[in-house]
């Protein structure tokens, strides 16, 4: 048997590629030029501020600057580890991540039921409706659930009272905080959620789904058969970036729902890296504390969106890159 190797191009051809590009570019100068803006301030607010970065390895001084301060190594992520609450606070970050995560396919399936929808009308509504919540901010959300859920005042255990229960206290419950973290941030973004769903299905043919129609498919294997496999490439997409974050969890939220009763189940990396900084009253000592554990967070994160693509690249050709 022959082996053949591949042959580079020739320089003469790599040349012309480089050439008929650039007379591309000048002909549609002005679309990149639009790219522009987006580039450069993502390079200035996202990658210049990454030399902050050496704060988590040096023993900072706000006197000497980041530069100046002297070379601590990974003395800070030691010490995180070393913490008696270390694996509590990880445990928390990663149970509330997990139950979030399992609510993945409720704006999947949301986004099937709005489609089927034919009432054109009411279809627009059912939309408006459930997109309203997403631009409702976190702080008014977050006040809403501390009404409803009062132990005294709230709707909810006066419903309770009148059938006859005993008014529970939802907001210093341990066994209750994941639950309103989770369902209220599902209310708030399933409508907007759905819309890059939406957007997929409506590339659906519809001669296609009128030739299932006359093959005998119900509307359940329609839904099953063509319109999953088309929003199938974007699922997996969401799904790769939702495991990459599956470590962040949001501090303000989790902030304004902790309570000192529950706080035990509440305590996660970003609001322990508060209480590091801000919270103690902003104080230097903590500040490079605070960025190893910010980068050690950030870490496992694409640790995890690397993994996830690549399982995704050897089980299917949809990947995120």
């Amino acid at each position: 048997m022959v082996h053949t190797s591949a042959v580079p191009p020739p320089k003469a051809s790599l040349r012309g590629r480089a050439r008929n590009k650039l007379r591309l570019m000048g002909r549609f100068w002005q679309l990149y030029l639009l790219l522009l803006p987006p580039i450069i301030t993502t390079f200035i607010w996202h990658y210049i501020p990454l030399y902050g970065v050496l704060i988590g390895f040096k023993d900072y001084s706000s006197n000497l600057g980041i530069l100046g301060s002297p070379w601590y190594g990974l003395g800070h992520f030691k010490w995180f580890f070393s913490r008696p609450s270390f694996y509590a606070i990880l445990w928390n970050t990663i149970r509330i991540s997990l139950y979030s995560f399992a609510t993945f396919p409720c704006a999947i399936i949301f986004a099937l039921m709005i489609n089927e929808l034919t009432n054109r009308a009411f279809k627009k509504t059912v939309q408006m409706i459930s997109y309203m919540p997403h631009f409702i901010s976190t702080v008014v959300v977050c006040s809403m659930i501390h009404m409803f859920f009062n132990a005294s005042t709230g709707v909810v255990n006066q419903i309770i009272r009148s059938l006859g229960g005993q008014p529970v206290e939802f907001l210093y419950s341990t066994s209750a905080f994941d639950h309103l973290y989770i369902w209220s941030g599902v209310w708030q973004g399933l409508g907007w959620g759905t819309i890059i769903y939406l957007a997929n299905l409506s590339n659906v043919s519809p001669d296609l789904i009128e030739a299932a129609r006359l093959d005998g498919a119900s509307r359940m294997d329609i839904v099953i058969h063509v319109n999953i496999p088309t929003i199938l490439p974007t699922i997996v997409i969401m799904l790769i970036l939702r495991i990459g974050s599956i470590m962040g969890v949001g501090f303000e939220k989790v902030f304004l729902l902790q309570t000192q009763r529950n706080i035990s189940v509440s305590r996660v990396i970003s609001t322990y890296v508060y209480e590091l900084t801000l919270g103690s009253g902003g104080s230097t000592t903590y500040w490079d504390t605070s960025t190893a554990i910010g980068l050690f967070n950030s870490i496992v994160n694409l640790l995890l969106i690397i993994m996830t693509n690549t399982i995704a690249r050897r089980i299917s050709e949809i990947t995120l890159w």
